[in-house]
């Protein structure tokens, strides 16, 4: 790939809300006029295909908030409620489970929150062999079984417990290391913890190892997020994301617990992204998109390379041909084409499952326009470029003509050198490297409808 070119007043300029594009069309567009009757068409229409499935469950509890969450989370210290979800997450298996067509390989499995690791091993344990039971898990080497992970709430033991099921990657949220960072997000975290963990992944054979930082937080300095970085890279995790905070208080409750007088100012907030991306890359971690980063064997890095690479609700992935079922509170689905999301409030998901019905809130049925668009917005996050050439061909439309609404951003951003537009493709430049969600946005039909922009803000800036 082309290395990064960082231009500090270009990013200022360019630092706007938009869409981090896990979905084309993105959630705010689902409607509830897609319930459950219509997931279970597409899961029918859908099994008469070839596609591999993944299976993302969502473990919403959380001992303790941390401020800068923007997750689906539940805080409690009552471990009888992990036992109550588990059960009536056992039971949304077994209402989907039958919809499915049995030959269809389950490729990934990932457990998110929240803290999965809230739930005791055995628990986990029981929640795999129910989909075991029910689903055909995959036994290839390339299988992709990944959990995140507290490291303030698990110990060697868990992890090596975790291994023997069959977990082979594992994700760490980490943040800042810097002390009084840490005091204002409400997430006291210690360098011993979070290196132990990651030697316990290593010892039991877990293939990956990814860590999570946070540039943007209140109280951040350029030498206190230096020491994060030298102490996180000293380690070598195979994949970081670096992610801007989004500080969305009206959308995300838990931020009104920040002094917003002590985030940083935007020249410092760009001088933290900056002083990430040039330690990380002198240590050999390649740019996959969006925040992520990896070293060149990990398996993030060769489906850039190999054009594999997909983005979807669980971030970028390697899988680029599965259908992904969601399980549990919030939990979105994406089948064939359509996508579709359980209750975000616990009290609606665990209602639906006690009384023999499928969770769905809301979802969409993709029009053809979605998904040639859902197409492009793909290249352009995983790849960085748009063949129009290969466009044209699958879909028998002239690009310039049928994009006609794009021209005059495209022609802006090329203005301003972030890409390069030629007869045959779109390519992001050096310089445009950093605002690919820019290049995305302009292929959005959805972006400034009315409904939109007199809502509150729904999207991070993309700095």
């Amino acid at each position: 790939m082309r290395p990064l070119d960082f231009d500090p007043e270009l990013l200022r300029r360019y630092d706007r809300p938009g869409p981090r594009y896990t979905s084309y069309p993105t959630a705010p567009q689902f409607t509830p006029q897609f319930g459950a009757a219509e997931l279970r068409e597409y899961i029918g229409r859908s099994n008469a295909g070839a596609h591999a499935l993944s299976i993302y469950a969502h473990m919403p509890f959380c001992a303790s908030p941390c401020f800068y969450c923007g997750c689906n989370r539940v805080i409690t210290r009552d471990p009888a409620r992990a036992e109550q979800y588990l059960e009536r997450l056992l039971a949304e298996v077994a209402l989907l489970a039958p919809l499915f067509a049995r030959h269809r390989e389950v490729l990934q499995v990932h457990l998110g929150g929240g803290t999965p690791n809230f739930f005791r091993p055995e628990q986990i344990g029981r929640l795999l062999a129910a989909l075991a039971g029910q689903f055909q898990l995959s036994a290839q080497p390339e299988r992709d079984f990944s959990i995140e992970l507290d490291p303030r709430c698990v110990s060697p033991e868990d992890i090596a417990a975790l291994g023997a099921l069959g977990f082979n990657r594992a994700s760490l949220g980490v943040q800042d290391f810097d002390p009084q960072v840490q005091r204002a997000v409400n997430r006291i975290q210690s360098v011993e913890q979070t290196l132990a963990v990651i030697d316990a992944c290593r010892t039991h054979r877990f293939r990956s190892v990814n860590v999570d930082l946070i540039y943007g937080l209140p109280l951040q300095t350029l030498e206190g997020f230096a020491r994060t970085l030298e102490t996180v890279i000293a380690a070598r995790p195979d994949r970081l994301a670096v992610y801007g905070y989004a500080h969305l208080p009206e959308l995300f409750k838990p931020q009104r617990h920040l002094d917003t007088t002590f985030l940083p100012h935007p020249p410092t907030r760009i001088a933290l992204l900056r002083l990430a991306i040039e330690q990380l890359t002198a240590a050999g971690y390649q740019y996959i998109g969006m925040d992520h980063f990896a070293l060149p064997q990990d398996d993030l890095a060769l489906a850039r390379t190999a054009g594999g690479l997909q983005r979807n609700f669980m971030g970028y992935t390697t899988h680029a041909d599965c259908d992904l079922l969601g399980l549990g509170v919030s939990a979105i689905s994406h089948i064939g084409a359509s996508f579709s999301q359980n209750h975000r409030d616990l009290p609606g998901w665990e209602a639906a499952v006690d009384a023999g019905q499928l969770p769905v809130w809301r979802g969409l049925a993709l029009e053809a326009d979605d998904l040639l668009r859902a197409e492009v917005i793909q290249s352009v996050m995983c790849q960085g470029r748009i063949d129009i050439a290969a466009l044209q061909a699958r879909h028998g439309i002239e690009f310039n003509r049928y994009f006609a609404d794009a021209q005059a951003s495209l022609r802006a951003l090329e203005t301003d050198g972030l890409i390069e537009i030629g007869p045959q493709a779109i390519e992001a430049t050096e310089r445009g490297q950093l605002l690919l969600r820019l290049l995305a946005m302009c292929f959005d039909r959805y972006l400034g409808t009315t409904a939109q922009t007199a809502a509150p803000p729904r999207y991070s800036k993309v700095v």
